[in-house]
């Protein structure tokens, strides 16, 4: 070890922070080539080599990458830090980006109920006709449309004729 590393006892390799993070090797690199891990330490050999420091931001990276954030975002979270030096700034810009992250999430909260009402009325409309065709009613298949079912349905069904025109006409 050189005397960049200290004794070496409280220092991770790659493949040891891998393991404990989860994360791969190129990952932990490319966090290093965005400044997000910053101060990596490295042997004498140049093989980098992980304190404390970096598994508390490793794990900080990863925790808010769950929460929606992206990469530039936590840089900026590292850019105020390191300008303004002060926690208290890094955690207000902190707090701006969550509740941005907020409204986003609130956003296609909405947008996947409404998704969910469609997929529901279609869904009933779909089995409204299925149990029109088993009763023996042919189903004009122009009554098949995007939009939400007919609400005169008798309008649409034709009686049938023939045991033989009978059909999946879903």
């Amino acid at each position: 070890m050189s005397w960049q590393t200290g004794t070496g006892k409280e220092f991770l390799t790659i493949a040891q922070v891998r393991e404990i993070a989860g994360v791969s090797a190129r990952t932990l690199r490319y966090y290093e080539e965005l400044d997000l891990l910053p101060g990596v330490r490295r042997r004498a050999g140049g093989r980098r080599v992980y304190g404390p420091d970096e598994i508390e931001r490793l794990r900080f990276i990863q925790r808010l990458k769950t929460l929606g954030l992206s990469l530039a975002e936590i840089k900026q979270l590292n850019a105020v830090y390191q300008i303004q030096g002060s926690t208290q700034a890094m955690l207000s810009h902190l707090e701006k980006l969550l509740d941005d992250q907020l409204e986003v999430v609130d956003g296609r909260i909405s947008e996947l109920v409404a998704l969910r009402d469609d997929i529901q009325k279609y869904g009933d409309h779909v089995m409204s006709r299925l149990h029109r065709t088993r009763k023996g009613h042919r189903v004009d298949p122009r009554s098949v449309s995007d939009s939400a079912p007919d609400p005169n349905p008798a309008a649409v069904e034709t009686p049938d004729l023939h045991p033989d025109d009978q059909g999946d006409d879903a």
